[in-house]
């Protein structure tokens, strides 16, 4: 017979951090858990998983940076992501730039390589989490959005004492994990303020510039076809299209998050590649048949018995696809876009470069440093 007392229930009158500092009490110093009422529950995983690595909340931590020769290891092995990310990392700074949050992207294993926003490089606060090369995975600063959405490869929110360390609950912050074209996570992007107003919302933002940043990785990858799925009824050519990638012969080469919730059987790191009829109840070739027709979309059956309509675009036709519309000219390449939007700037500055990199959400020393390039 259990005769332990009933867990208390959260009260809501008191707060939601006041019952969050309750429950970390209960877990850190009593050992016992009022989940799932009190926390969610992959953020007491993480208080766990701390706790059980030798970590206390109260301790001083240090925001540690890779050494010189490991950073330029890993610029190097991310230099897709990094380059696939910048064009929504810029854009989430013009949406957050009134809100004292800032944008932040890691590698797979939570070491920062890019940022952008409005950081306040006088504040440590802000200027130490955003340096490139500084680890901010859950081993080295606990329970944050961005080591919990490695570590759950899951969207988080967490604001102030849901932090693991007292030094972090300073901090609020929402995260994503992004995923490669073969399945695997690549690294994650976040976004933190620092003493901010709680603004959960910035998850749903996080997520749709994450699934953007997946989009622009699988587009990135060599293939000689791809198919835009949808299901029907749903118009093709937005970001919530799945996208499969194939080469010459027909076997898929990468597919993003959202063609893996829709196509089952799709291969995973480590696994065989697959072949596309393998997954559809069609060969190959009627596939890059449809290409020559990329307006005409057409349905594919899964072995399942349900239906995907689909778009299939070859490699040359890609730009045609990237419109705003229809009788929209192509995308402009993306320099050639960032250097007008830098040159917009500064005319509107009147010459005024700090105030030119503020609107931009840049700072001034990476604003010097593009104008440069748009001399050379």
């Amino acid at each position: 017979m259990n005769t332990d007392p009933p867990s208390p229930r959260p009260n809501p009158s008191l707060g939601r951090l006041t019952n969050i500092a309750q429950a970390r009490q209960r877990l850190m110093q009593e050992g016992r858990s009022l989940a799932p009422d009190w926390t969610a529950p992959w953020l007491e995983r993480s208080w766990q998983r701390c706790l059980t690595s030798g970590l206390h909340p109260g301790q001083a931590i240090s925001f540690s940076h890779v050494n010189a020769s490991d950073l330029r290891y890993t610029l190097e092995a991310n230099q897709q992501l990094i380059e696939a990310a910048q064009p929504m990392l810029h854009n989430l700074a013009r949406a957050i730039v009134n809100t004292r949050y800032f944008a932040i992207l890691t590698n797979a294993d939570g070491v920062v390589v890019d940022a952008c926003g409005a950081i306040d490089h006088t504040d440590p606060r802000a200027h130490l989490i955003t340096r490139v090369g500084t680890d901010l995975s859950e081993r080295s600063i606990g329970t944050t959005a961005i080591g919990a959405a490695l570590a759950e490869l899951q969207p988080v929110w967490l604001h102030r004492g849901e932090h693991f360390f007292e030094a972090t609950s300073v901090y609020s912050c929402a995260g994503a994990p992004l995923f490669g074209p073969d399945g695997a996570c690549v690294g994650m992007l976040d976004v933190t303020g620092v003493d901010v107003q709680e603004r959960p919302e910035l998850k749903h933002l996080v997520m749709q510039s994450a699934s953007k940043i997946e989009n622009a990785l699988i587009t990135a990858l060599p293939h000689a076809l791809m198919l835009r799925l949808n299901w029907p009824g749903n118009a093709l050519g937005s970001d919530a299209d799945g996208m499969l990638c194939l080469d010459p012969e027909g076997w898929i080469t990468g597919a993003n998050p959202v063609a893996r919730q829709m196509v089952p059987g799709l291969a995973v790191p480590s696994q065989a590649p697959v072949h596309v009829s393998e997954v559809f109840g069609v060969p190959a070739e009627p596939l890059f048949d449809a290409a020559k027709r990329p307006a005409n979309p057409i349905e594919l059956p899964l072995w399942s018995g349900l239906r995907l309509q689909a778009q299939a675009i070859t490699r040359a036709d890609e730009a045609q696809t990237r419109q705003i519309g229809p009788g929209a000219p192509p995308a402009r390449a993306l320099r050639e876009v960032e250097a007008a939007m830098i040159r917009q700037a500064v005319d509107d500055a009147r010459g005024n470069v700090g105030q030119a990199a503020r609107a931009l959400g840049l700072s001034r020393a990476t604003l010097y440093r593009k104008l440069g390039q748009k001399t050379t």
